[in-house]
Order: C-alpha cells, then sequence, then structure tokens
C-alpha cells in the first residue's frame, strides 16, 4: 500500500537508501498525473515525528538520485511531507503502532457486500488486521494483503495523544477548544 504503480515501485527502491540513511520511514509514494506531475513522497523519521525541516533533508538527499536516474518521464514536482495526524496507514506495523485508534479501510474486494469499514484498531496479527466495528460482537480479522487504501480517523483522542507526542499539554485549549 505504500504505492500503487510500478512507478511508485521503482521510486521507492531508489529513495529507500536515502531516507534509511537519514533515519526515516517511507510511508507512501504517489505519483500524480497532470501537466506537471507530481511526485509525492510521505515519509516520518523513526521516533514518529517529522518536520518541515526534515522533510527538506529529505528531499535534498533525493535530488541528486532522482535527477541521475530520472524515473519520471518529462517534467515533475518532488513533494515530500510527514503523514499528518490522519495518517495513511501502508503497512503491518502502522495497525499495531496505532491500536486503539479509530480507522477506515477500503478493501480491494466486496465482503460482506462492502469494501469500506470504519472501526477501532485492535492490532496485527498473522497477516491479518485487527478491528472492533461497530454492531460486530467480534473482533474483524481483515487480510492486510485486501486493503487498498487505509487511514486514521481524525478525533479528539488522535489529538490529545499527538500533541502528547509533540510534548504539548493533553489538556491545552488547543484541544478543548476554549480561547483564553
Amino acid at each position: 500500500m505504500r504505492t500503487r504503480t510500478a512507478t511508485d515501485d521503482a521510486i521507492l527502491t531508489l529513495v529507500l537508501p536515502v531516507a534509511e540513511a537519514l533515519d526515516m520511514e517511507i510511508v507512501r509514494i504517489r505519483v500524480k498525473s497532470g501537466k506537471t506531475q507530481i511526485v509525492q513522497i510521505m515519509a516520518e523519521k523513526s521516533d514518529g515525528t517529522m518536520n518541515v525541516e526534515d522533510c527538506a533533508k529529505l528531499s535534498r538527499g533525493l535530488y541528486d538520485i532522482l535527477e541521475e536516474t530520472d524515473p519520471i518521464r518529462g517534467e515533475y514536482t518532488l513533494e515530500v511531507s510527514s503523514p499528518g495526524i490522519d495518517r495513511p496507514l501502508t503497512m503491518p506495523a502502522h495497525f499495531a503502532r496505532w491500536q486503539g485508534f479509530r480507522a477506515k479501510v477500503e478493501l480491494d474486494r466486496l465482503v460482506e457486500g462492502q469494501k469500506r469499514f470504519a472501526g477501532q484498531l485492535v492490532g496485527f496479527e498473522d497477516g491479518s488486521v485487527l478491528m472492533d466495528l461497530p454492531k460486530e460482537d467480534e473482533t474483524a480479522l481483515i487480510p492486510f494483503d485486501w486493503i487498498a487504501d487505509a487511514k486514521l480517523v481524525l478525533t479528539d483522542e488522535l489529538i490529545k495523544a499527538d500533541l502528547a507526542a509533540r510534548g504539548a499539554p493533553s489538556g491545552s485549549d488547543e484541544t478543548s477548544g476554549d480561547t483564553p
């Protein structure tokens, strides 16, 4: 799920060593078509953070290899960003790391008449994402290979966890909506 196309895969192969040398993980790569193509690379440091300076550092590190190998036909714009608070979940470790939080999952096939599910992540086990779905008594086991897209749902709990990870007080005015 980190990539969708052969071009995305080729770019991932090129950028992984650079990211790993900077102690970063590539979360997702997408090449978007248009008048000028856009190569979107979403990454984060091993501690789960990624600021503007980190994005610039990765971008500078990728410049030479992308120019040398030229994996994209024609002109393109490189965009390096963090996954954001309602981040995509693209690898098994992401589902385990974010257990307890709400997520949306879209499958590549119909299951019980639907492709989209939303619920609370319970973890990852034996190749399957574990989710507690509304109105279901048992935890759903969703094969990772069936997932086309997945991301966290923006909730107050997720915002509080993000603020805590950044060192901000969890009861700050930012989360409560109060103004000083």
